[in-house]
C-alpha cells in the first residue's frame, strides 16, 4: 500500500472496516439471487494465468445456473471483453489502489456491489489487499470465500479485521507455489473435483513465423533488463537468423524503443513500441516464432498461446511466476543468476540507482540470454 494522501485514506478506512457490517445487516432484508462475483485486480499477467477457469466455473454443476460477474483491473479489460465475455455476465472493471484514497468512488461501488444482491463471492488472489477484502464485503453476504493469505499485500493490523469478512480461508499446501497453481488449488477446493487444466491457454490459429519479438519493457525500470544489453542482443540475432525483428511494448517503453531502432542499422527492426493494443500484442506473440523479454505479462501469453520465449528472469516472485514447473507445456526458458536474496517480494536489500534495475536483474549476462536464444532458434 502506497498512499500519497493520508487524511484521505484514513477517512476512506472508516468506510473499509466499517461499512461492510452495516451493509451485511441490512443484506438479511432480503433473499440474494443466484449471482456470483469474483474479484480479481492485479495485473494483466495474472489474468493470463487465472482466466481460463472462469469458463470452468460457468461450467461446474454447482455454479451453471448462476450468473457470473468479473470485478477486474482495467488494464485488461479489452484482454477480458474479446476473449472471456462468453462466460461473463456483467463486468465491472476499477483501478484498485486508487480507492483508497477515493471515498466517494469507494462508496458508489460499495453502493453497486451491494445492489447487485449476490449469494456469493470468490477471493482466488492468495495475496489479499485491504481493498479487495472490502469491495467482497460490501456485496453484504456471508457466503465470501478466499485465501489465508500472508501480509505480503496487506498489513496484519488491517488482516486481522477483514478476516472476518469471510466464511472460509483456505489454507495454501506449503508445496504450491506457481499462481497458476494455487489458483487450480482454490478452484478444485471451490468445486470440490480435481480439474484436468494444466496450464493457461488461448486459442492459437496462427503458424508461428511472424518473427522474433522482443519486448524490453518490465512496467518498472528495476525489473527491466538494460536497453544496452538489449541493443548487444539483437546485433548478435540480424546476422543469424532471416526472421524479422520487431520491437512491441507499452508506451512506457517508447524511449527504449526509439533507442534500439536508432542504434541498430536502417531497416533492420520493426518498433511497434506503443502502436498497438493488448489484443492486437497477443496476436503478435501468437504469430511470433520467438519472444524474448523480462519476466512480464508477455512471457505468460507466449505460453498461453504456445510461443517459445526466452524470460529475463529476477528474483522477486522467484518460483511463483517464473520459471514454470517442469511439466507444463510450451514454458519458457528462464535466464537468471541466482542469488542469497531470491523470494524478497521485490523489496530489495541493494540500494541502486533509481535509473538501473535491481542486481538480480543486471546480474543476467547477455551471453546467457544470447545462449538461450540460440538454443530456441535452433528449431526454427
Amino acid at each position: 500500500m502506497h498512499i500519497k494522501n493520508r487524511n484521505l485514506f484514513r477517512l476512506n478506512r472508516i468506510f473499509l472496516l466499517k461499512l461492510p457490517w452495516l451493509l451485511r445487516f441490512f443484506a438479511k432484508l432480503r433473499q440474494p439471487s443466484r449471482r456470483l462475483l469474483i474479484i480479481k485486480t492485479d495485473a494483466i499477467g495474472d489474468y493470463i494465468l487465472f482466466r481460463n477457469f472462469i469458463e470452468i466455473v460457468k461450467q461446474s454443476e454447482l455454479y451453471r445456473d448462476y450468473k457470473i460477474d468479473l470485478l477486474g483491473n482495467v488494464l485488461w479489460r479489452d484482454i477480458a471483453v474479446k476473449y472471456d465475455a462468453r462466460f461473463v455476465d456483467e463486468f465491472i472493471f476499477i483501478k484498485a489502489h486508487d480507492l483508497y484514497e477515493s471515498p466517494l468512488k469507494t462508496l458508489k461501488l460499495a453502493w453497486r456491489l451491494f445492489l447487485n444482491n449476490y449469494e456469493v463471492v470468490l477471493q482466488p488472489t492468495y495475496a489479499r489487499t485491504l481493498i479487495n477484502d472490502s469491495l467482497a464485503a460490501f456485496t453484504g453476504t456471508k457466503q465470501i470465500i478466499g485465501f489465508e493469505s500472508d501480509t505480503d499485500q496487506i498489513p496484519m493490523r488491517y488482516k486481522v479485521k477483514t478476516d472476518k469478512f469471510y466464511k472460509k480461508l483456505f489454507l495454501l499446501p506449503v508445496d504450491i507455489n506457481f499462481e497458476f497453481e494455487r489458483t487450480k488449488f482454490f478452484f478444485e477446493s471451490i468445486l470440490n473435483t480435481p480439474l484436468s487444466l494444466v496450464a493457461p491457454f488461448i486459442k492459437s490459429v496462427k503458424t508461428k513465423k511472424g518473427g522474433i519479438v522482443i519486448i524490453p519493457g518490465a512496467g518498472s525500470v528495476k525489473r527491466a533488463w538494460e536497453k544496452e544489453k538489449f541493443l548487444e542482443l539483437a546485433r548478435l540475432i540480424l546476422p543469424n537468423t532471416r526472421l524479422p525483428l520487431l520491437l512491441l511494448g507499452g508506451k512506457e517503453e517508447l524511449e527504449t524503443g526509439n533507442y534500439l531502432a536508432a542504434n541498430l542499422p536502417p531497416g533492420s527492426i520493426t518498433n511497434l513500441i506503443g502502436k498497438t493494443s493488448l489484443p492486437e500484442l497477443i496476436e503478435f506473440i501468437d504469430d511470433a516464432a520467438l519472444i524474448i523479454a523480462n519476466d512480464t505479462s508477455a512471457i505468460h501469453i507466449a505460453a498461453a498461446v504456445g510461443t517459445k520465449s526466452v524470460c529475463i528472469l529476477g528474483g522477486g516472485h522467484f518460483e511463483r511466476f517464473a520459471p514454470y514447473p517442469e511439466y507444463m507445456p510450451h514454458k519458457p526458458l528462464c535466464v537468471f543468476e541466482k542469488m542469497d536474496c531470491y523470494y524478497c517480494n521485490w523489496n530489495c536489500i541493494f540500494n541502486t540507482e533509481q535509473s538501473k534495475p535491481h542486481p538480480c536483474v543486471s546480474n543476467v549476462s547477455l551471453e546467457a540470454v544470447w545462449l538461450a536464444t540460440q538454443q530456441l532458434l535452433a528449431g526454427e
